[in-house]
């Protein structure tokens, strides 16, 4: 099988090989994915981050010989890479490969990251999990619009928030809420939650089909509509600017 990596912003990853095909998931620029099948001019290929799988034009990836491996990301909204003299623009948590503005080959392309500074990188090593760092990066995600399958800051959906969002503290979450809902340790009450606790919210038959971040008091960033900070409690959360009960509450996990 074909190891392939995207050189572009972001691609989508689509449930069926067809461009009208629901979007399930995307690819930001610098991830790896391994070819399963083909057919007419896509691909189905599972995302080495996550495993998570899914059908994307053959013609977005680039076929590569080794995978490369990075603790560094970007941090700033969007950050310009040079990609055989063509300028690409990728956005925040994209996988930095040569944080020095110096070429590397990826695939056959030329790659050279610019604008390297303290800002706008950041090198998992050196950023511990505490509220600044948490607020850093979950702030530049701020009304971002919801969109399903989504995981960058030009549309995000709540899963994708908080794998994004937990891969800069090199924590590793799956692709969707209910598969991140068996990760970590359960908390038994909300009361017993500490910052960054993931919090889960279920529909009517117990499902779970949201999450979100626990941060100070009783706020929960999440992606809803938009990337917001709402009011959380034991029954769910609870629309700040409506007054109206949004999600009903299924489980806390630490993934910390």
């Amino acid at each position: 099988m074909n190891t392939v990596i995207n050189l572009l912003s972001v691609i989508p990853v689509r449930r069926e090989p067809a461009h009208r095909s629901e979007l399930v998931s995307q690819l930001l620029f610098g991830e790896y994915a391994e070819v399963l099948e083909e057919q007419a001019d896509f691909v189905k290929v599972r995302c080495l981050y996550d495993d998570y799988e899914g059908w994307v034009q053959a013609s977005q990836l680039t076929i590569v010989d080794d995978v490369l491996r990075t603790d560094t990301y970007v941090c700033d909204w969007c950050q310009e890479v040079s990609v055989a003299g063509k300028t690409v623009r990728v956005p925040l948590c994209t996988p930095i490969y040569q944080p020095e503005e110096q070429a590397i080959l990826i695939g056959n392309r030329e790659i050279r990251y610019l604008g390297r500074n303290e800002t706008n990188y950041w090198e998992i090593v050196h950023k511990k999990f505490n509220k600044e760092n948490l607020q850093l990066i979950y702030k530049k995600f701020m009304n971002t619009p919801y969109l399903w399958g989504g995981k960058s800051v030009f549309g995000i959906d709540c899963s994708g928030l908080a794998q994004q969002v937990y891969k800069m503290f090199g924590i590793k979450l799956l692709r969707d809420a209910y598969l991140q809902a068996e990760q970590g340790t359960a908390v038994d009450t909300l009361d017993e939650s500490k910052l960054g606790d993931l919090a889960f919210f279920q529909n009517e038959n117990g499902k779970v089909t949201h999450v979100g971040i626990l941060i100070e008091g009783d706020k929960i960033v999440h992606a809803s509509g938009n990337v917001r900070i709402d009011t959380v409690d034991a029954d769910g959360i609870m629309n700040v600017d409506t007054g109206k009960r949004t999600h009903r509450l299924h489980s806390v996990r630490r993934v910390l």
